[in-house]
């Protein structure tokens, strides 16, 4: 909860001996989400959480990461079903080190961009269909 506190000086009198009064008032405001600002919040956190996933596996595979690693499968198979759509856009380009194999990933910069522009398309289709007014900045 928020406080708003206002103050009024007015001062009376002469230049000589001003007459200063000064009054507080503090005023309790609390704001709440709309059902439209929550549905905003749900559909950013579901698509930034995808974008997460889609960075790690981006790094993950540009580091060479061992897919026999628990972790490196569960990204892998988290996010296969989302760079699904955009594989063979471009060519993937590999690197062989000593001990690891780098494998740039395009489908995953191509999928974190549409997936970003989705997110911020939904969100911006709900304020519509709200018929809520917006403020502008």
């Amino acid at each position: 909860m928020a406080e708003i506190s206002k103050e009024t000086v007015t001062t009376q009198g002469t230049n000589i001996n001003p007459v200063v009064n000064t009054t507080t008032k503090n005023t309790s405001v609390r704001s709440t989400a709309t059902s439209s600002q929550t549905v905003e919040y749900l559909v950013y956190f579901l698509f930034g959480l995808l974008e997460i996933l889609l960075a790690f596996r981006l790094v993950l595979k540009l580091t060479g990461a061992s897919i026999s690693s628990a972790f490196v499968g569960l990204i892998y198979g988290l996010t296969g079903i989302f760079i699904l759509p955009f594989e063979g856009i471009f060519r993937r380009g590999y690197a062989q080190g000593v001990e690891t194999r780098s494998i740039l990933e395009p489908s995953a910069l191509v999928a974190i961009i549409v997936y970003a522009v989705l997110a911020w398309g939904i969100v911006k289709l709900i304020r519509i269909l709200s018929g809520e007014q917006q403020q502008t900045d």
